[in-house]
């Protein structure tokens, strides 16, 4: 994994001293009526400029990697539940740890270790939000030096940024990878443990830093030490058996992290999810062809946005606004895009006729 990276360093640095000599060769011909001595040595102290170059940009990078990683690093924890193993990061001094719902689990009571200590700490759940796959647990006993993490406003994260992740990926604790933002604005549904649909998360941070088993919870840093996301998960290709997708992994915004986890710490419980929702309970259905075509309306919530549009079960959803709804994983994600308020239209088909409504959606 380090030679790896220094290998990416290597390749990144590359043009720079390629564009020294390409200078290097313009001022030679600029100097055209300078003796032939003399245009040598200045391409040699050029050239010995540029090659100078090269080691100082990369032992600043390496710099930036180090001071990062000690700063950073006392604030991930690993989180021992009775059935998975994950990591956190430290929200605050009072000892409240922020991981993924998908780590606690259906666990009340967990084994934390800081990344300074060989202590193993225990801890109990405050609140786990599945609909974000986040929750908070706090440390029973807050430990000397315990250092909270500092989020960054991640509407100000831009692709191509360098970011490390850090965690306890196959249960090796401390552990640091390197990648870029390689997107941002990513909506993404979870798998679930029954092989279900999971989780619907939008505005999701993409990176090509490894995110392995064991990193969820942890930490996407920037290298101006911020956390920028909680690594959530990784891509999976349905071409090699349902393996990880090298260099493909999702995080969740680090300003949707303060908003659910500053809720939970506050009041215990998540008071604003900020999610949009029809109010169904619905089903993917399927055509003669045995293809996804549309959402089934299996029950309306009582004074919920599709029971106020008029909308019943039996009714079968084809079109949230422009976006075609084909399954319920997709129109959970045409929601997550969208604000409770928010004004759209719903087309659907009942007794076989098509049908379009206003809908001002509720929240969930």
């Amino acid at each position: 994994m380090d030679s790896s990276r220094a290998r990416t360093r290597t390749r990144a640095l590359r043009p720079i001293a390629l564009l020294a000599c390409s200078l290097a060769l313009v001022a030679g011909c600029s100097g055209a009526g300078s003796s032939s001595s003399s245009s040598k040595k200045g391409d040699r102290s050029t050239t010995q400029a540029a090659e100078a170059a090269v080691p100082m940009a990369r032992d600043d990078l390496q710099s930036d990697y180090q001071k990062v990683i000690k700063e950073v690093l006392p604030s991930v924890v690993q989180i021992q539940a009775s059935s998975d193993l994950g990591s956190g990061v430290v929200y605050d001094g009072q000892g409240h740890i922020v991981t993924n719902a998908h780590v606690v689990g259906n666990d009340k009571t967990f084994k934390v270790t800081t990344a300074n200590s060989e202590d193993v700490l225990t801890a109990e759940l405050v609140y786990s939000y599945p609909e974000q796959d986040l929750a908070v647990v706090k440390l029973d006993k807050v430990p000397d030096g315990l250092k909270s993490a500092t989020f960054a406003d991640s509407a100000k994260v831009e692709v191509g940024q360098i970011v490390l992740a850090m965690g306890s990926p196959l249960g090796l604790s401390s552990s640091v990878t390197q990648g870029i933002v390689s997107a941002t604005g990513r909506t993404v549904s979870e798998g679930s443990s029954d092989g279900g649909t999971g989780a619907t998360i939008a505005n999701m941070v993409q990176t090509s830093a490894a995110i392995n088993p064991g990193n969820s919870g942890g930490a996407l840093v920037n290298l101006d030490g911020q956390v920028v996301g909680i690594p959530t998960l990784a891509a999976t290709d349905p071409n090699f058996g349902g393996g990880a997708a090298p260099g493909i992994g999702f995080a969740i915004p680090s300003s949707m992290v303060k908003t659910v986890a500053g809720q939970i710490v506050e009041d215990g419980k998540v008071t604003d999810s900020g999610r949009a929702a029809l109010g169904i309970t619905g089903r993917t259905v399927v055509d003669d062809s045995y293809q996804a075509a549309g959402v089934a309306v299996v029950a309306v919530k009582s004074g919920g946005a599709a029971d106020r549009a008029g909308i019943r079960a039996g009714d079968i959803i084809t079109k949230l606004g422009d976006t075609g709804i084909s399954t319920i994983t997709s129109l959970s994600e045409a929601l997550a895009s969208d604000k409770p308020g928010q004004k759209t239209t719903v087309t659907y088909t009942r007794n076989g006729a098509s049908k379009k409504v206003d809908v001002t959606l509720g929240e969930q």
